[in-house]
């Protein structure tokens, strides 16, 4: 059963173009092509990184953020309570009203008081402004790191110049070793990303970001075993040009540093828009649906490669839109609108509201038991009793 599923999979029907089999592929001592095999390679360089980065976010990011003024906010934790913590680890983290109420009666506490146990402890998982601010320094450092060693590997390379290069003598095109350990350097950041997906900052996007890391492996994965190598590469350093000028808005952003922060997310728009709306369609989806078609026929191999860059330009088209809309916003009113990525914290307000509303109550009560005592005036009338004004701490008699 595995032998057969094997040979099915490894079809050169699939991989290759028309009349081209595995036999054409062989490596000689000179010449040498990408194996499936090497990809394995990617899972232990994954763990890797993930220690890498543990260590660079502990020695290096958050000293760093206390020195630059990075602090975390102080957040009210909720009380421990078994039946609440049960329901919320279970069932739901924003319960509906009705479950409110039923929640409130259980604990024997004020439906309020609920409410405000589940916002309390939504916010303690959120993560704290240090771990965005590390999170945000790893990436920057690595994507400015792929984004040179990519220039660096292809500056002398003829398809970065000339597009069509990208398919002179395809498939049986050798594979240098640089573009080798590029390819391995991408592929096991990603895996990376996927491993630490559970302990990394969550956004709104959580899903999108799923699809983007599985497309991207994928991509990267079946490119590599159909010999994509040189569109590949092209497709990697489109990627990491914007996302070089992302994570250091999001730094300054940490830091309060607003006008930076602002200049640099323009920077970044204008980058993101251009390299992914433009670039990246001319540069890879036209030249791989068209000029691959000069030097052979239409296979599964080129239908499947072309569909899975078809998603990331959707992806491409989806943030785009949030971020057109964020600057927008930023010309109309002056002021860069909060990253509607982010799950922003449920705090201040509510809590302020929350005390509001509690000395209000104890103002009625308050009211209420001094008017009960006739000390009050009502409507201007004189008090209940002929006991009218202190003065002094003693009563006088009207």
């Amino acid at each position: 059963m595995a032998r057969s599923l094997y040979e099915w999979l490894w079809q050169h029907e699939f991989w290759l173009p028309p009349g081209i089999t595995w036999e054409d592929m062989q490596e000689s001592e000179d010449t040498h092509y990408p194996q499936p095999r090497d990809l394995l390679l990617s899972i232990p360089f994954a763990f890797i990184l993930v220690v890498i980065r543990r260590a660079f976010e502990r020695a290096i990011a958050l000293p760093l953020s206390t020195k630059l003024g990075v602090r975390d906010k102080q957040r009210p934790k909720a009380q421990p309570n078994p039946v609440l913590e049960t329901f919320y680890s279970t069932r739901c983290k924003n319960p509906e009203e009705s479950e409110l109420f039923s929640l409130a009666k259980q604990c024997d506490l004020p439906v309020r008081k609920v409410e405000r146990w589940f916002r309390r402890r939504r916010n303690m998982d959120r993560p704290s402004l240090s771990k965005k601010f590390s999170e945000a320094c790893w990436r920057f450092t690595f994507y400015v790191i792929a984004f040179f060693t990519g220039l660096a590997v292809l500056y002398d390379k003829p398809w970065l110049w000339d597009h069509r290069e990208c398919w002179t003598g395809y498939p049986q095109q050798p594979l240098q070793p640089s573009l080798f350990w590029y390819y391995m350097l991408e592929l096991s950041f990603y895996w990376s990303l996927v491993f630490t997906l559970p302990f990394d900052v969550k956004r709104k996007d959580f899903k999108e970001q799923i699809v983007h890391h599985a497309a991207t492996i994928f991509l990267i994965s079946f490119s590599y075993c159909a010999n994509y190598i040189r569109i590949g590469t092209l497709v990697m350093v489109i990627h990491d040009t914007s996302d070089c000028f992302l994570e250091p808005t999001k730094i300054f952003n940490y830091m309060k540093w607003k006008k930076t922060c602002d200049s640099l997310f323009m920077i970044f728009s204008a980058v993101f828009l251009i390299s992914r709306l433009v670039i990246y369609p001319y540069t890879v989806l036209y030249n791989t649906y068209y000029y691959s078609m000069e030097i052979f026929q239409p296979f599964f191999g080129y239908y499947f490669v072309n569909v899975l860059l078809i998603i990331l330009q959707l992806l491409h088209v989806f943030w785009s839109g949030l971020i057109i809309h964020m600057v927008y916003k930023f010309i109309l009113q002056g002021t860069m609108e909060k990253d509607m990525r982010s799950d922003t914290e449920e705090s201040d307000k509510d809590e302020e509201r929350d005390k509001i509303r509690e000395k209000e109550q104890n103002g009625i009560m308050y009211f209420s038991n001094v008017s009960s005592h006739g000390y009050i005036q009502r409507n201007g009338c004189e008090p209940l009793n002929n006991r009218a004004h202190l003065a002094n701490g003693h009563a006088k008699e009207r």
